[in-house]
């Protein structure tokens, strides 16, 4: 399958809810999201894989925390500075992805898809599904699934 063939299979056109990770803007598919919530107590789990930063209590259950920053490779959240949980359910289990910040949900075309960038390099270009091109900046598409399997 060449990267254009990929490229196409990959494309979606419907919704994106976007956020913000280290100053770029990533999307997943509004039908993943259960909900947003600001920071969550989190509770450590000892030899966890980096990625997992922890668990958290969402009103009785139990679900798992992924770091997305240290998935994608990124530089580690600032200190004092607080994530934004995106709780999303994957084939019925609830999991959270930690972000920067929460953005808007943006409508996409598939006609504005395009293969993951060059320039994405190691963990990142394995996450990436492609990008969007919107006014002025560019929408990059987080395989979900990829990105909570830790």
């Amino acid at each position: 399958m060449t990267a254009t063939d990929y490229a196409m299979a990959s494309a979606t056109s419907g919704q994106l809810a976007t956020f913000r990770l280290d100053g770029d803007l990533y999307g997943v598919e509004v039908e993943h999201v259960q909900e947003v919530l600001r920071s969550q107590q989190l509770t450590r789990v000892p030899l966890a894989p980096s990625a997992v930063a922890g668990l958290i209590n969402l009103r009785g259950q139990v679900v798992t925390a992924i770091e997305l920053r240290e998935r994608l490779g990124r530089p580690a959240r600032p200190e004092g500075t607080d994530a934004v949980v995106i709780v999303v359910r994957l084939d019925g289990e609830a999991v959270s992805l930690l972000v920067d910040s929460i953005a808007d949900v943006v409508d996409v075309d598939a006609a504005d898809f395009e293969a993951p960038p060059d320039t994405l390099e190691g963990q990142a270009r394995d996450l990436i599904r492609g990008a969007y091109k919107l006014d002025g900046q560019l929408l990059l598409a987080l395989d979900v699934q990829k990105a909570v399997s830790a």
